[in-house]
Formats: structure tokens, C-alpha cells, sequence
């Protein structure tokens, strides 16, 4: 669950920090307060586009921290993404300035996609722009999807590698379908190129030994001039050989003399030695390196060709070989192209066959987990004081499958007694459609398995018994899950487990919004304030200490129930 958050420096915030609590949290505060700036920086912390404008007025950058604290579920779902919580902890942080933000999870700077992935297994916030996912279908069947998962999951799976398989073998055959003209340009091409690449006889490693000895040949008058400077040191009258010969013969005479310079005569004849040794090698490597035109140019025009079929071909031995193994059986399904794609057409009929028998066994799926869908929602919302409303989901076949499948699912309800089932986006209002996205997020919350809900203002166009109602359901739900929201009925308001004020200070040169946990007598006085408007009696006063009290008893009742 959402354990904490931390925002510094966010438009009308200086600093502000709440700590969450488990069930249901409320934040409530006068228009303008402020309270879509806290939404909206739990939104910018897990990926939302930030503005140029977020900063606020005199500070060089703004600051968003998000602690979550996580079950084995959630932990094992977040290390397949390679996110390792501390201490049972997630903590992602977003710093921004007017030109750049940088996003981080427990200290690690990451994407925003990989924020957006881990804030998919965190929590689900629930505003008033997704209200209008509801009128386009195409969400519905994700929607049911997500509510039968598990049964789905292994045939969509079968589905996508089928589809997957089926799209290259079609283009495929769209190539063999091209024009007798374009396949014969084809062909001559390919067999041109393998046919220079098998006339070269490319050897594994000789690009690289010819380069070796071509630029020795480059550097051949270099060499050449060294080694003769090394022969005329060592023949000189006074070169290295001649010197060596006097020292040998001065510490031959010397050992005559004293027995003890015997080793200093065994030390500079080793050395004499190993000086004519070097001689000998020298000459040999002169003889080695003799500068050969013929061969210079017979091995610079090897290497260039070979390079250039390289060159051609993905710059490497490897890579040659690749496409000659590639183009010669390329050049065998062209040189027998009739047969070829007589043989891909029987293929692509056989896996069309193969995937709508997989989207068949999909749509029968689909179909009993839409009856169970349908009376689930349907039950949850005659809890949300709908009539005698009726709710389900309609199939009709697509032109073309995907991997998805070829089902198209339409929400149909029927809000009032009499009245025929039509999609959601014909007959819904404002408040109708809070109230159909609660009662599926209610549905949805044991399949989903997400810890924490936020809803932006659930109780868009609704109030009286409705509002009582949904305040209850929002109580059921947070039993399972916690909830976050922002609300500006006293109805739902008195539910709260913990109850939050967002509360915006000015003065003549300063404007800043702060929000704080309310004890039980603040939290009265808020009721109070949201039920009496600017006049607050004593009247109302008991009226909001009544309010608590009963939904205080209305929530052991659903907690027993």
C-alpha cells in the first residue's frame, strides 16, 4: 500500500508530507484548496508528462516522493522486473526542472516506462477522464479480460504465436505474388552476389592476415632503413662487437692472472655469444623482409576485394557467410516459385483455420466469465442505489482477428424499469458513469490485485441516498484494498478511516496549500463545514457528530457482514 508521500517545491506547494493509512482515506478541502495538485503529483511521481509550468515561482527544480510498502505478491511481481524492494519498501522519487526530470526506484535512476510498469502492480487511480474510457468499447473487452485473466492467458498466449506465425507466412506470400518481372530482377541479383562470394573462397581470418602483411609491406623502406642502421652500429670499428671482442680478450688476460675474474670472463662470453646469435637473426629478418612489388600488389588487391564483399554484406566473414546460406535458399524458393507458393498458400489457409478455432475456444471463454461479469457488476450496482437497473455484455464477431482474438464486447445497460439495454455511451450521465466505473472497480479489485485505489472525485453528480450508498460500497471495497480519495460529500467524507485536510494559506505575499491528518473532533468540525456551508450551528455541528457515529456503526456492520 501507499505508505507516504513527500512533495516539495510543486506549483502552489512549498513542502508537504502525509503518511497513509490502511482502509479508507479521505481528502477533503474548499475548492481550490489544492487537492488536485496532491492527485496530481502521486501521478507525476509514477510517470505523467510533467509541464514546463510544475516548479513553483522562485525555486530551480520540484520534488515528488511516493513510499510504498509491498506483500510477497507484489515483491515477486516487482523482481521480475528487476525491481528489488528494501525492507519490504518501494520508494520511487521524480526531481524536475523546467527542462528535465529524473526518475528513480529506491535510489536507482530508471525510465519512466519502468515507473509506469511498477506503478501497475502498486496502485490504480481513478479520475474523471477515465469515466470516459467507459464509452469506447474497444476498453470493454479489455475490461473482461482483465476479470477472467487466468482462463484467458494460455489461449491468448497460443493466439498471439499463431497470428504471429500467420502475418509472416501472408507476407511472405505477398512477396511470391509480385510480378514475374520483379522475382526474375530478384533471382539475377542474388545468384550475381553468390556468385561472387563463392569465386572470392573466402577464408575465415585472412582479411585480417593480409592486412597484417600489407601494412608490413607499407612500412618495408622504414624497416629496411632501421635494420641497416643496426648492421653498420654493429660493424662499425667501434660498434658493439668490437668493443664486446676487446672485453673478452682484456678479462681472458685478467683471469690468467687472478683465478677471481674467471666468472666476469664466463659473463661477457655469454654475452659475445648471444651478440653473434642477434647478428645471425638480424640478417635472417632483413632476408624475411625483403620488399616483393609482385606480392605487395597481388596481396592489396585481395584484400580489397574481400573487403568489398564485406563491405556489402555486413562487414564481417560472419555476416557473408549469413546472407550466402540466406540467398541460396532464397534463390531455390524463387527458382521453383509456383511450387513454393502453392505450398505457402495451403499454410496460410491451414493457420487461418487453426486461429479461429483458438478464437472460438477465446469467445467461449469469454462468454461464461461475461455472464458472471454481468451479475456481479449488476448486484454491485443496486448497491450503488440503481433501480431496478439490468447490466451485461454484448459479442459481435470483428472483419479481421488480431491477436486478441476477433470478439468485439460492448457494456449494455439498462438503467430504469422498462427501458431496453443500450451501450453505456448512449444513456449515461455524468454520475452514472462514476457510479458503473465504481461498482466494475469494486468487481475488479479481487482480480486485479492491486493494493491501493485513488479515486479523483467518485462523487461527480450524485448526493442523498446515492452518495450514502456509495459511501457504504467505498467502505466494502477498502476492507480489501486501500483507498484514496478525494470527495466533497459529508456522506463519504464520515466513512474515513483516517481523514485528511488540504487547506490553502495566503498571505500578502505568499500562497501555499498544506494538507494534515484531522483528529476525531477536526474531523467532526470538517464534516460540519462541508454540511453547513459558511454558517456552522450548533445544529450542524451535531448533525456531522451524528453523521460519524453512524458511519462508524455502519462500518462494524459491514465488517461483520
Amino acid at each position: 500500500m501507499l505508505e507516504g508521500l513527500h512533495v516539495k517545491n510543486l506549483i502552489i506547494i512549498d513542502e508537504a508530507e502525509v503518511s497513509f493509512g490502511e482502509g479508507l482515506n479521505i481528502l477533503t478541502g474548499e475548492t481550490g484548496a489544492g487537492k488536485s495538485v496532491i492527485i496530481g503529483s502521486i501521478n507525476l511521481a509514477l510517470g505523467a508528462k510533467a509541464g514546463k509550468n510544475l516548479v513553483r515561482a522562485g525555486k530551480d527544480s520540484g520534488f515528488v516522493e511516493l513510499v510504498f510498502s509491498v506483500n510477497e505478491d507484489t515483491k515477486k511481481k516487482l523482481e521480475n522486473l528487476d525491481i528489488i524492494p528494501e525492507d519490504g519498501l518501494v520508494v520511487i522519487t521524480r526531481k524536475f526542472t523546467a527542462e528535465r526530470s529524473v526518475s528513480k526506484i529506491n535510489g536507482e535512476t530508471v525510465t519512466l516506462s519502468k515507473v509506469r510498469e511498477a506503478a501497475s502492480l502498486l496502485l490504480d487511480i481513478h479520475g474523471q477522464t477515465e469515466n470516459q474510457t467507459l464509452l469506447l468499447p474497444k476498453n470493454h473487452l479489455e475490461i473482461l479480460d482483465r476479470y477472467c485473466k487466468e482462463e484467458v492467458k494460455p489461449l491468448k498466449s497460443r493466439l498471439k504465436e499463431l497470428v504471429c506465425e500467420y502475418r509472416e507466412k501472408e507476407n511472405e506470400l505477398l512477396e511470391y505474388s509480385a510480378d514475374e518481372a520483379s522475382l526474375s530482377r530478384e533471382l539475377d541479383f542474388l545468384k550475381y552476389e553468390c556468385s561472387k562470394i563463392k569465386k572470392a573462397k573466402l577464408v575465415k581470418g585472412e582479411e585480417e592476415e593480409l592486412d597484417k602483411k600489407v601494412r608490413k609491406y607499407a612500412a618495408s623502406s622504414k624497416i629496411v632503413n632501421l635494420v641497416e642502421e643496426a648492421r653498420k652500429n654493429l660493424s662499425d670499428s667501434d660498434g658493439a662487437d668490437d668493443s664486446i671482442g676487446n672485453i673478452v680478450r682484456a678479462m681472458s688476460r685478467l683471469s690468467d692472472v687472478d683465478e677471481g675474474a674467471e666468472e666476469l670472463l664466463n659473463q661477457i662470453s655469454e654475452i659475445e655469444s648471444l651478440l653473434n646469435d642477434f647478428e645471425r637473426s638480424l640478417s635472417d629478418y632483413a632476408d624475411e623482409n625483403v620488399f616483393d612489388e609482385a606480392d605487395f600488389m597481388q596481396s592489396e588487391a585481395r584484400l580489397d576485394k574481400i573487403r568489398g564483399i564485406f563491405a556489402k554484406h555486413g562487414g564481417s566473414y560472419e555476416s557473408t557467410l549469413s546472407f550466402l546460406d540466406i540467398s541460396l535458399k532464397q534463390i531455390e524458393k524463387l527458382e521453383h516459385s509456383s511450387e513454393y507458393k502453392e505450398k505457402l498458400s495451403t499454410e496460410v489457409e491451414k493457420l487461418k483455420k487453426l486461429i479461429l478455432a483458438e478464437c472460438d475456444k477465446l469467445t467461449e471463454v469469454r462468454k461464461k466469465a461475461a455472464l458472471k461479469l454481468g451479475k456481479r457488476v449488476k448486484q454491485a450496482l443496486i448497491d450503488l442505489n440503481f433501480l431496478q437497473v439490468d447490466f451485461g455484455l454484448e459479442f459481435d464477431k470483428t472483419r479481421d482477428f488480431t491477436a486478441k482474438g476477433n470478439d468485439e464486447v460492448v457494456f449494455k445497460i439498462s438503467a430504469n424499469p422498462g427501458e431496453p439495454m443500450r451501450s453505456i455511451s448512449e444513456i449515461a450521465s455524468g454520475g452514472e458513469l462514476s457510479r458503473i466505473m465504481l461498482a466494475i472497480k469494486s468487481v475488479m479489485a479481487d482480480t486485479d490485485e492491486i493494493p491501493t485505489l485513488i479515486f479523483d472525485e467518485v462523487d461527480t453528480g450524485i448526493s442523498g441516498r446515492t452518495a450514502q450508498m456509495v459511501a457504504e460500497k467505498m467502505a466494502l471495497l477498502s476492507g480489501k484494498r486501500q483507498l484514496i480519495a478525494i470527495t466533497h460529500l459529508a456522506q463519504i467524507a464520515a466513512m474515513a478511516d483516517n481523514h485528511y485536510l488540504i487547506e490553502k494559506k495566503a498571505d500578502e505575499t505568499h500562497t501555499a496549500t498544506d494538507i494534515r491528518r484531522l483528529d476525531e473532533n477536526e474531523e467532526v468540525a470538517e464534516l460540519a463545514r462541508i454540511l453547513g456551508g459558511v454558517a456552522i450551528t450548533e445544529n450542524v455541528i451535531n448533525s456531522a457528530k451524528e453523521m460519524k457515529n453512524l458511519a462508524t456503526e455502519t462500518k462494524i456492520g459491514l465488517k461483520q457482514g
